[in-house]
């Protein structure tokens, strides 16, 4: 039995990160594709499927080996071992398989004995028959520079596939979509395994954490697909590993430590983080709503960019104040835990306040160690006194929040253009909309915006341009599903509207 406890909610297993799985299928694929028609029946005996793991509810790994009588080259100077291995790929001849070292210790003890190698070759070269030979073999024989002996390679479990493995366990009939996906987070995988896959969950989650050496621990998510709690954590069980949720993910330059069953993160927008923080300039303000432990913020305070970053979750808030000081952005970054909705005006507010009482960020000027006299005062960067760009991360509801916006600047038309150079700012919000390949989701996302804001865009490629509305495509999140990142800036009509 299990504990039900609650973690950050992250995307379906199905498709998602594979490791090297699906790699491996590949390339083991190629290579019987490049076997003659006996090396290729070998190989496929060599990864067949044990009787006895067929619907296995434990895996016991000691089925999945075998042994393969074959040939090597016994190489008679370890220092010609790059020459031959080059020229053996070229001919094909070299047992090439995945995590397999094709140079091993001679097979004679007594040669072994004095550090000599050999390379595994192919299954249809015999050492008897110089006809089954390359060129390249029968001169080096006749030279004296290596001997084509008898071998024998070991295969056992760790030279199997995930998709290997799982095919062998698996009934056929679930052979169609095996849970080959999940999201990470330092040393935790995070599946979302149903229906069928479930009696042999724990095995799929036992085969995962073999194959991939920097996952210690595996999870699965039992809520029903969809309900989210108001900080996106649900409830899960440890399929294998210890259930130890404190993690350590490095992105962008930043380090975040933080506890995955209390906090969101999602790996799979590291792409979108450093999109978005692409966009934004050192010395401007942004407001980051929903900052949750800051992969946006951290970043951006790394490029001398103000982040006023919130989260409600305090324990979110918790965890970026840590990852603000761990990552030394503390002069740009300021964390705060605060309802979004309230944080739109009152952290408007507080930039402006910052901004006419001076707040600077000081940076150390960089100096040579060895340059003579007292170091140099640290360069004032003035918190300027309006924001410049609103990034609401929270896709199931974002859009809900826009409303707040309407009155942000009421009674400042003097900070911006064309009073100023300044312009309004610019807001990325991410939502969710149904997946097609027509204008169905971008109109739909215009409606739920006007809906809010009283403003109908139109999607566009330019979100400076007034009335339009760049739609940006971040990720498929089900098979009906998208995620997109809509950025406009923000209509006069709204920002100097009376507050309510």
């Amino acid at each position: 039995m299990y504990s039900a406890r609650k973690i950050s909610t992250s995307q379906p297993c199905n498709p998602g990160r594979v490791s090297n799985t699906a790699k491996n299928d590949a390339d083991l694929a190629d290579q019987i594709f490049d076997m003659d028609d006996s090396d290729k029946q070998i190989m496929l005996n060599l990864f067949r499927a044990p009787a006895a793991a067929r619907a296995a509810k434990a895996l016991d790994r000691s089925l999945f080996s075998n042994t393969l009588p074959t040939a090597a080259a016994s190489i008679r100077d370890n220092r010609l071992i790059s020459k031959y291995r080059k020229q053996l790929e070229k001919t094909k001849e070299i047992f090439a398989l995945d995590r397999f070292d094709v140079c091993a210790a001679d097979p004679d003890a007594t040669l072994a004995a004095q550090g000599k190698k050999c390379l595994a070759l192919k299954p249809h070269i015999k050492p008897d028959v110089p006809e089954t030979w390359s060129p390249v073999l029968q001169e080096a024989s006749k030279l004296g520079e290596l001997k084509i002996v008898p071998y024998e390679i070991h295969v056992g479990y760790d030279l199997w596939s995930y998709l290997d493995v799982m095919r062998c366990i698996l009934p056929e009939d679930l052979h169609g979509e095996i849970p080959v996906g999940f999201n990470t987070a330092g040393h935790v995988a995070h599946l979302n395994i149903r229906g069928q896959y479930l009696p042999y969950k724990n095995i799929i989650a036992q085969v995962i954490m073999d194959k991939n050496p920097t996952i210690r621990t595996v999870i699965n998510k039992v809520d029903n697909v969809g309900t989210e709690s108001e900080f996106r954590t649900f409830s899960y069980e440890v399929l294998a590993g210890p259930d130890d949720m404190l993690v350590e993910v490095s992105e962008a330059g930043c380090v975040f430590k933080f506890d995955y069953s209390k906090v969101y993160w999602n790996t799979k927008l590291g792409t979108e983080h450093q999109r978005l923080v692409s966009l934004f300039k050192p010395g401007e303000v942004v407001i980051d709503l929903m900052a949750g432990i800051g992969p946006f913020a951290a970043p951006a305070g790394k490029k001398g960019v103000f982040v006023w970053a919130n989260d409600k979750n305090p324990e979110s808030y918790k965890y970026l104040t840590e990852i603000i000081k761990r990552n030394k952005v503390s002069e740009f970054v300021k964390p705060f835990n605060e309802d979004g909705h309230d944080f739109i005006k009152q952290g408007t507010d507080l930039v402006l306040e910052a901004s006419r009482r001076g707040d600077c960020a000081l940076v150390p000027q960089k100096v040579s160690r060895s340059a003579p006299g007292p170091r140099p005062e640290p360069i004032r960067i003035p918190v300027p006194p309006t924001v410049s760009h609103f990034v609401m991360n929270l896709p199931a509801s974002a859009i809900e929040f826009l409303h707040n916006f309407r009155g942000l600047y009421e009674g400042h038309k003097s900070l911006f253009a064309p009073h100023t150079e300044t312009k309004l700012p610019m807001v990325h919000v991410h939502c969710f909309a149904v997946k097609a390949d027509d204008a169905t989701p971008l109109d739909d996302i215009c409606q739920r915006i006007d809906k809010e804001i009283g403003v109908l865009l139109t999607p566009g490629d330019d979100a400076d341009k007034d009335g339009q509305v760049l739609i940006h495509e971040v990720r498929d999140v089900a098979p009906a599903k998208r995620m997109f990142c809509a950025s406009f800036r923000l209509p006069p009509s709204v920002a100097f509207a009376p507050r309510s």
